[in-house]
């Protein structure tokens, strides 16, 4: 078994697609009846993934898959960053957020509305040992929302190369261009070798 560390229905959704031809089952802390939340309190996308990572699999001795990502926008130097599912204020909606974002750059013109989506992965073993693996998609803040895919900043998300939003391609595409994929598929061959372990089909018998 692999255990996708979030309880974010969005992210598991993602993750199942991009780990569907992993050859073990994949769980959720729902499925393994756990409650938990991590309190991502690190100052980069790295220290989360690495702290989600590493609690999950000392609750419930499985290898464990935890994501950190978010949106830094360059006219905001750097913000939301790894603050970006909280941007804002827990009141506020990925809607919310979106507006929010639109509003703190209203006066900016389209060649500074630069921004990139960064995912860290981190692979936890029950024993302690991390790896990780980091990658980032280049895009801009559009104008307006558009798009009815994805989830949090995607429909002001702009890829230049799909001229559309991340919430207007499909699911295929967004897997082969996005931040999160890109990270997966490094973590391809190690994900692989851990779940050949022997060690580890012992955890999950």
């Amino acid at each position: 078994m692999l255990l996708i560390a979030t309880n974010n229905q969005h992210k598991v959704s993602e993750f199942r697609r991009l780990l569907g031809d992993m050859p073990c089952r994949l769980v959720t802390p729902r499925d393994v009846g756990l409650e938990l939340d991590v309190e991502e309190d690190g100052v980069t996308f790295a220290e989360n993934a690495a702290k989600k990572a590493r609690v999950f699999a000392a609750a419930t001795g499985l290898l464990s898959l935890a994501d950190d990502s978010g949106i830094e926008v360059d006219a905001l130097d750097g913000r939301p960053g790894v603050y970006s599912a909280r941007y804002g204020g827990p009141e506020l909606s990925d809607e919310g957020r979106v507006h929010l974002m639109l509003r703190e750059l209203v006066d900016v013109p389209v060649e500074q509305r630069g921004c990139r989506y960064v995912a860290v992965i981190a692979i936890a073993w029950p024993d302690g040992r991390l790896e990780q693996f980091e990658d980032a998609c280049e895009g801009r803040v559009a104008f307006e929302p558009s798009g009815a895919n994805g989830f949090g900043y995607d429909p002001v998300f702009y890829v230049p190369s799909e001229d559309a939003t991340m919430a207007e391609i499909s699911s295929e595409a967004k897997d082969r261009i996005s931040h999160r994929g890109i990270a997966v598929r490094k973590a391809a061959d190690s994900l692989r070798r851990a779940i050949a372990d022997p060690n580890i089909a012992r955890i999950d018998a």
